[in-house]
């Protein structure tokens, strides 16, 4: 009878709530399933086994076991020693796309539990600082290396491929699937996430045209002023978007409402897997060996370029966002499959829009700092390709509803965007 009161004791234990709001955050489809992971689902909810479960251990557990993209972890290593044992940088480029990957679902997942002990406010702030912390560390380091042209394209790139290959194949896989039902999603907050993407494309329009319409003040200086005056304005209207949407408006634009008023396994989501000093001493390791690898990645552009024959546009624009977007691809994929495109759209034009509004403007101001001349002037072929694929993007998303056709014309615009940037001479010499 000891063992069997004991038992009862535990499993009725109250269970201590973690003080959480929501906030915007990207869900990560390659986390492994923690419910079934234990025998006894009572026992792994309780407050004893939570506290069991939190430690250095199982914070390596969970931080480096738990996800099946981590098997590409070791292609980390392979990088450096293939950087300094041989010549080929094609292979060093080819592997640090894959060692960064897992690095980069793993600190979005670090930030995701971090944000469970911060405001919604804050929260907000970290998902926008570490949510697209990959592009951020590989642009610095381009940046301080003088490659602007590789930053400027790889985070166009990077817009590129969530507006269109990611939302594209949420929308066509998600369509199939549902092929019987209308899917529908959060109109209102499609509509604020297109208005900012315009306003992106606004911002980068006007130094482009200001240069090679030759209308200048100062030619050469008035595009760089203007580009840095219009980054200082997108970051405030970046902030004054994410006051609007966790403080002022949190219940008209919460894309995550519908997911949370199901009611089944929303309080498994709601607590975290990390302690708080845990997350910030992860985020603090993955951060650093992101920007080692970022190094050698951007050192082997060149190279990697040559032995493949292909532009390092295209490198730039397609190659690079992938290392970034893979998170998002399968998280977004996974929700459409599932009939939550809120989510879907959260993670994949809520992407597009924290780099077009936050990380390209902050690229700006750090090159400022660094006195390197990083502008807005993406070169009208650059510029034009964003323009369309907003425009395109803003059509598809003004009806509030998703089918597999409109994911097969995204999917294949984007195909014709690649093969425009294959064929695509950069005439700058910036890098």
């Amino acid at each position: 009878m000891g063992p069997i009161e004991q038992k009862i004791d535990l499993e009725s234990d109250e269970e201590i709530p973690f003080s959480s709001t929501p906030v915007m955050r990207k869900v990560h489809a390659f986390d492994s399933e923690t419910t079934h992971a234990y025998p006894h689902a009572d026992m792994a909810n309780s407050r004893v086994f939570k506290q069991i479960r939190m430690g250095p251990l199982s914070s390596i557990h969970t931080v480096i076991f738990k996800s099946k993209i981590n098997v590409l972890l070791p292609f980390g290593p392979l990088v450096i020693l293939l950087h300094y044992v041989t010549e080929k940088h094609e292979w060093v480029f080819f592997f640090s796309l894959l060692g960064i990957t897992p690095l980069a679902e793993r600190l979005g997942f670090a930030t995701e539990q971090l944000a469970f002990y911060t405001g919604p406010t804050v929260g907000g702030l970290l998902n926008a600082t570490f949510g697209n912390a990959t592009e951020m560390i590989i642009s610095i380091y381009a940046l301080n290396n003088g490659m602007i042209r590789v930053v400027q394209q790889s985070l166009l790139g990077s817009i590129l491929s969530n507006m269109l290959l990611v939302l594209g194949c949420s929308f066509f896989i998600g369509g199939i699937i549902h092929h019987k039902k209308v899917q529908v999603f959060n109109k209102a907050s499609a509509v604020v996430n297109s208005g900012l993407l315009l306003m992106a494309v606004m911002g980068i329009m006007f130094p482009a045209v200001l240069h090679f319409t030759r209308t200048e003040v100062h030619f050469g200086k008035s595009e760089l002023a203007l580009s840095r005056f219009s980054s200082c304005v997108m970051l405030i209207a970046y902030a004054s978007y994410l006051f609007f949407q966790l403080k002022s408006q949190v219940n008209l634009y919460n894309p995550f409402d519908e997911e949370r008023g199901d009611g089944g396994d929303s309080d498994e989501e709601e607590a975290p897997e990390l302690t708080q000093w845990e997350a910030i001493a992860w985020l603090s390791i993955l951060t650093i060996w992101v920007s080692l690898l970022s190094g050698y990645l951007v050192d082997a552009i060149q190279g990697a370029s040559d032995s493949w024959k292909m532009p390092v546009s295209f490198i730039s624009v397609i190659l690079l966002p992938i290392v970034g977007n893979a998170t998002e691809h399968g998280s977004a994929i996974m929700f459409a499959m599932k009939d939550k495109l809120d989510i879907t759209l959260g993670v994949a034009i809520g992407s597009s829009t924290q780099i077009s509004m936050f990380v390209i403007p902050f690229c700006v101001v750090v090159g400022w700092f660094m006195g390197q001349p990083m502008d807005l002037n993406f070169q009208l072929f650059e510029t034009a390709s964003l323009f369309i694929a907003v425009l395109v993007v803003a059509f598809m998303l003004q009806e509030g509803t998703s089918n597999y056709f409109k994911g097969l014309m995204l999917i294949l615009g984007y195909l014709i965007v690649a093969a425009s940037f294959y064929v695509h001479v950069d005439l700058s010499n910036d890098d």
